[in-house]
Parts: structure tokens; C-alpha cells; sequence
């Protein structure tokens, strides 16, 4: 009987790398919301959080599996989740983050973080999304389209509960503000121009993160207004998840 490899290598040209950094950002933010299933809040935010993480899954899903295809070895998306090694994935560093818990019944985390942290991805997928659907790659603009949909209702959905906990008591105000400080320095990593987002803009593939920015920053003020936030300005935390190491 013979058993499969440890570990996969994968050849990471420019539009498997920036396939994959969409794949990782949905696969590792849906293992944080999973974490709130049988812990949320209320029973509805239970179910909402644990739709919420299986939305991300199906979109890791659908990436990994077009990347598997691009990238040409035969590999597919069991493979390019479960059998890379730790340097070769390229998530978003903030997804990654556990933030604070609260109480031993906050596996996931402070609400806050966990609320906060989903409006602005949210966000951010939403613009993505949004552009992607344009992609002179049909498959991944099919993939796009479908997605768009969630991420307008994660959008909505964790925004109006930031707008919740920002104006509702001292104590959810305090915790907002609070999860504001520890999520905002990997914020700069959303909008970082490199080669590979050079290389899906000359060739139609997808927008390059810098001209994501300003309609995301626009937003993002909208809704930290009704939730008394103030929009801080870019950290300059660096990140190096969306790199990987070199293969």
C-alpha cells in the first residue's frame, strides 16, 4: 500500500499565486467563524456565523480547484488545502489572527474582533468580488459572481453589528474600539501592489489590490461613523503571508 506525500510543492506562477491568496484569505476567515459554532452570542448569531464560515468554504473551494487547474500538476482542492506546507499559503495575515478572548466561551475571540474583523474583510471581498466579475478568466468570473452575493450580505451583516456594538453601550463600545486597535495594522496588507497583482491587471485577470483602497476606505468611514469609530490611518505593520517562501 502506498501513501500519499507529506507535503505538495506547487509551481506558483504569477495566476496560481494570486488565485491562492483569494483561496487562503476564504479558507483560514471561515476556520475563524467555525470557531463560534455552539458559542455565539444568540442562537440566530450561532447559525449566521457557522452560514457565514461554510459561504467562505464553498469559495475556497471553488479557488483551489481552478487553481489546481492552472497551476497543472493534477492536484486537487484536498490537496492544495490540507497538503501544502505551512510557507505556502498566502492568506491575508489578518485572518490568521485569534485576537482576544474574551472568556473561555469566545473560542473565536472577542464578539468584537470577530464582528469587526468580518465587516472589514467583508468589505474587501466585496470590492473584489465585484472587480473579479469582469475577469478575462470566465471561470474565475463565474466564481466571482456567486460570491458577490455573499459578500454583500457578510457585509451588511457584520457592519450592523459593528454599528451595534459602536453605539450601544460603554462596555460594546469599549470592545470595538478595542478590537479596532489589534485588527487595523494588518489592514495595510489589503492593498499592497506587488508583481503578481501587476502581472492579473496587464493581463485582465483581476484588479491589483492598491486600486481597491479608496472604495474601500469610503465604505469602511461610512459605517464606523454611525458606530462613533474614527478611520485610523494605514500601519505600517509588515506582512509576509501573501508572499509564502520561496518554492
Amino acid at each position: 500500500m502506498t501513501t500519499a506525500a507529506a507535503s505538495i510543492r506547487l509551481n506558483l506562477t504569477p495566476p496560481v499565486r494570486y488565485l491562492l491568496r483569494l483561496a487562503d484569505t476564504a479558507l483560514v476567515h471561515a476556520q475563524r467563524l467555525a470557531e463560534w459554532c455552539g458559542h455565539g452570542p444568540v442562537l440566530e448569531e450561532d447559525i449566521a456565523l457557522t452560514n457565514m464560515a461554510l459561504d467562505h468554504v464553498g469559495q475556497a473551494r471553488a479557488l483551489l480547484t481552478h487553481a489546481a487547474r492552472l497551476e497543472g500538476q493534477g492536484f486537487d482542492e484536498d490537496q492544495l488545502a490540507f497538503l501544502r506546507d505551512e510557507g505556502q499559503f498566502l492568506n491575508l495575515t489578518l485572518v490568521e489572527q485569534p485576537m482576544r478572548k474574551a472568556s473561555a466561551h469566545s473560542p473565536g475571540g472577542d464578539f468584537a474582533d470577530t464582528m469587526l474583523r468580518s465587516f472589514l474583510l467583508a468589505t474587501w471581498f466585496k470590492w473584489m468580488w465585484q472587480r473579479l466579475a469582469d475577469s478575462s478568466d470566465a471561470d474565475l468570473a463565474a466564481i466571482a459572481g456567486k460570491a458577490l452575493k455573499e459578500a454583500r450580505y457578510h457585509q451588511q451583516h457584520s457592519g450592523d453589528w459593528v454599528v451595534r456594538l459602536g453605539d450601544g453601550t460603554d462596555e460594546s463600545a469599549r470592545r470595538l474600539a478595542a478590537a479596532l486597535d489589534r485588527a487595523w495594522p494588518y489592514t495595510n496588507e489589503m492593498f499592497v501592489r506587488d508583481a503578481v497583482d501587476a502581472a492579473a491587471e496587464a493581463c485582465g485577470l483581476g484588479p491589483a489590490r492598491d486600486t481597491l483602497a479608496a472604495d474601500w476606505q469610503r465604505e469602511v468611514a461610512e459605517v464606523f461613523v454611525d458606530a462613533g469609530l474614527v478611520l485610523p490611518p494605514f500601519d505600517a505593520l509588515p506582512q509576509h503571508r501573501h508572499r509564502g517562501r520561496a518554492q
